[in-house]
């Protein structure tokens, strides 16, 4: 049985360099000719991205490690590493390889204390480098926090790079505006998921009214704070006010138990917790009778 070297699992395999390599620059016909195969260079940048290791830990294999910082640099002036990509999101959606339902999220990397060492004029060079290089400090230390909308099969829509201390909240809008895959025939790129699924920490209400102005479906659950918060507002806040009686003393605990199972029902959820919330502990009577009376009550 033919097997691989587990160090080489990650490499391109030869379909997956048989899509990429019509996307890449052609070699020029003059000059001199490689002395490195591309593939092998590719596979290079590609396993110091995955691995996270310095340029100069890249195994020889393949290649000098130089020459794929080189290759590296060098395309993402050019911006070759951007339209490839923008390609690639093209071929999987006109393959039906995207949901369009996306997630979205956020991770904070550590940062060396070297790492703010970047060229004067790289924001220049590069295109959308920012001047802060996404660095910043937070509670955490020296990092960057990378948002990311991802496809429900795994696809990588859009990221966007931020300090450490940036929120996650404020940076949903802007990752989303950064979707954009082109048709593969004439039309527009499509910009906008079907819906948006995210965590508590995007719960928001200009998050919600960008949402629902675009026609975007989203799942967000609301944190305990803001329901607790518009609740306590009343008709102001947002949603109309429980129409739920409060439960009464009186009455068999059956009964009782009927109508609040009732109420439940025919109200909407934020309606259930109100119940229990506006429920007032019971206060006895002035008179020192009513309050015998109470007490002997079967």
């Amino acid at each position: 049985m033919p097997t691989i070297d587990a160090a080489v699992r990650h490499d391109l395999t030869d379909a997956q360099w048989a899509l990429l390599e019509p996307l890449l620059p052609v070699s020029a016909r003059r000059g001199r000719p490689r002395r490195w195969p591309l593939r092998g260079l590719v596979d290079g940048i590609r396993h110091r991205v995955r691995v996270g290791c310095p340029w100069r830990d890249v195994p020889d294999r393949y290649g000098p490690w130089w020459r794929v910082y080189a290759l590296f640099a060098c395309w993402q002036v050019l911006g070759v590493w951007d339209r490839a990509e923008a390609a690639l999101h093209a071929c999987a959606d006109a393959s039906g390889k995207l949901s369009w339902q996306v997630s979205v999220d956020s991770t904070t990397s550590r940062a060396h204390v070297h790492a703010a060492g970047a060229r004067r004029d790289s924001v220049d060079r590069v295109a959308g480098e920012p001047d802060h290089h996404a660095l910043g400090r937070s509670r955490g230390g020296w990092g960057t926090k990378t948002h990311a909308a991802v496809d429900q099969r795994r696809g990588v829509l859009s990221f966007l790079l931020t300090p450490g201390q940036d929120g996650d909240s404020p940076q949903l809008v802007p990752v989303l505006e950064k979707i954009r895959v082109r048709r593969v025939g004439p039309g527009r790129p499509r910009r906008r998921p079907d819906r948006v699924l995210a965590d508590k920490a995007y719960s928001s209400k200009a998050n919600r009214a960008w949402l629902r102005a675009h026609r975007i479906a989203a799942t967000i659950p609301v944190p305990a704070d803001q329901v607790g918060h518009r609740r306590r507002r009343g008709s102001a806040g947002g949603r109309p006010r429980p129409s739920t009686p409060t439960p009464t003393r009186t009455g068999t605990p059956s009964s009782a138990a009927s109508t609040t199972s009732n109420t439940t029902a025919a109200s909407p959820p934020a309606t259930t917790s109100s119940l229990s919330a506006s429920r007032q502990p019971f206060t006895s009577p002035a008179s020192t009778t009513g309050s015998s009376d109470f007490r002997n009550r079967p």
